[in-house]
Parts: structure tokens; sequence; C-alpha cells
């Protein structure tokens, strides 16, 4: 399989001389295309950090980061926003829809801003829509309709460009349980029958259950790595519980 993400080396420092907090060590990893990967670890633990360096929206301080063969590290100004628009799909916990906008607005915005012809883009967002099922509120504004929906909107929107890689961060920290399934139920759908390569970041061991692998990060560093592999959820479930024990968390950080 193609490596669509190859992180190398990278540290991030914040801070003076005086005061210097390092908060990612020397960590890389790489994750091949159709992988939906998790990463976890405690509050501080640097993997929200490590989550807006792959994003591009902080810069490390050392090291590369290849995302489909592109070094983003090198990347500036109006070929990093062209990249981030075109390569990058986004899924925040706090959704980011424009609430001047309809579902279908939003999850089309990103291709009217790339001129791709309207009537590409309505059998495009039709498309997806029916996919995640959310084709009967598409004339919704995003304050007329649920968590979850908001969520599998900004997942259409996510999608909608066919980007190299969905970075996700703690999608489901807003939702209540119904809402969270479903929406991990549409990341299952993404991954496996749309071929979505997703990096997500999240402290909860139900969601992180969903993934294929686990990273671990810990005071910066890669404490350990879990592999799904033939287990069930449950019992992906169970190690993953296991080694955030390992990790000394906190109860918050277990559950």
């Amino acid at each position: 399989m193609e490596n669509i993400l190859e992180v190398k080396n990278i540290e991030k420092y914040y801070g003076n001389k005086s005061n210097l907090t390092k908060a990612i060590d020397n960590i890389s990893f790489n994750v091949e295309s159709g992988e939906f990967v998790g990463i976890m670890g405690a509050s501080g633990s640097g993997k929200t950090t490590l989550l807006n360096c792959i994003s591009t929206i902080d810069k490390v301080t050392s090291g590369h980061i290849m995302i489909n063969r592109e070094d983003i590290t090198k990347l500036k100004g109006n070929s990093l926003n062209k990249f981030r628009r075109e390569e990058l799909g986004f899924i925040f916990q706090d959704f980011n829809l424009l609430d001047t906008l309809t579902a279908y607005e939003n999850i089309a915005l990103a291709l009217t801003i790339q001129k791709v012809k309207p009537e590409i883009i309505d059998k495009k967002v039709r498309g997806i829509a029916k996919d995640l099922e959310i084709s009967e509120i598409l004339n919704k504004y995003p304050y007329q309709v649920s968590g979850g929906q908001k969520q599998r909107i900004a997942s259409a929107r996510a999608i909608i460009t066919n980007p190299k890689i969905i970075l996700a961060d703690e999608p489901t920290g807003g939702l209540d349980s119904k809402s969270a399934r479903q929406l991990l139920n549409t990341f299952e759908y993404l991954n496996q029958k749309l071929e979505a390569t997703i990096l997500m970041v999240t402290h909860d061991a139900f969601t992180a259950s969903y993934a294929d692998r686990i990273i671990f990060i810990k005071d910066g560093k890669i404490f350990n790595e879990l592999i799904k592999g033939n287990d069930t959820r449950k019992e992906f479930f169970e190690k993953i519980i296991e080694v955030q024990t390992l990790l000394g968390g906190e109860l918050n950080d277990v559950i």
C-alpha cells in the first residue's frame, strides 16, 4: 500500500530559551492509503499539537511531514492555502459550519472556491448527501438540524473534494451517545466504502475502537501502538482501555 502520510522525526517547541516546552519529541510514523488511524493520549500529551502540525495549522520546529509525497513543512502562502484546500479534509468537534449557508451550500463551498462547474457540484453534493443520509436536510441551515446531522454535513464537506486524508479532531466530543454512534458509522462508511484515509485524535476509547490502528502519545513521544487486525471492536476496545490504564491518564481520559 502507498503511504499517504509520512511523519519524519518531527519536534515542536513552544516558548523561548528561558521557558521552553517540548510538545512533540522526535515522532515518526506512516499512514497508508485507506487506513483509519486514531491518535490517543491524556490531556497535554501532544496529540492535538501533532494533529495541528499535520493539518498545517501549526509549524513543526524540526523534521518533515509528507502528504502524498509533498513536504508540507516547506509550503508557504498561497501554495500552502491551495494544498490545504485541495488535499486535506477537516472534521472538527464544533462542526465549523457557516450558519448563513444551507447544508447544501456548506458542503459545496470548497468546490465553489475551486470554480468547479455548477452541474458537477450539484451531482457531487447530492451523491454524498445520499450516501450519508442527509438528502432531506440539504436546504436547512445548521441551526435547524441536530448535532449528529451537523457532523454528517461536516463529514460530507470534508470528503467532497476527494482529499488525500481526512483529519478529525475529537469529532464525537460534543455529541450525545446516539449521535456519536451515527457519526462513527459514517466514518466507517467513508473509510470502507469510499476508501477515505482518516487520521483522528480522540480521548474516547469507544470512538477509537472504530479505527484500524491506534497510536498512543505520552509526553510528546509515541508510547505504544495497537493494531486491530482480526479483533472484534469489543476486543479492540478492551485492549485500548488496557493501554490507557498504562498511560496513567485520568479517569476522563479512559472512559
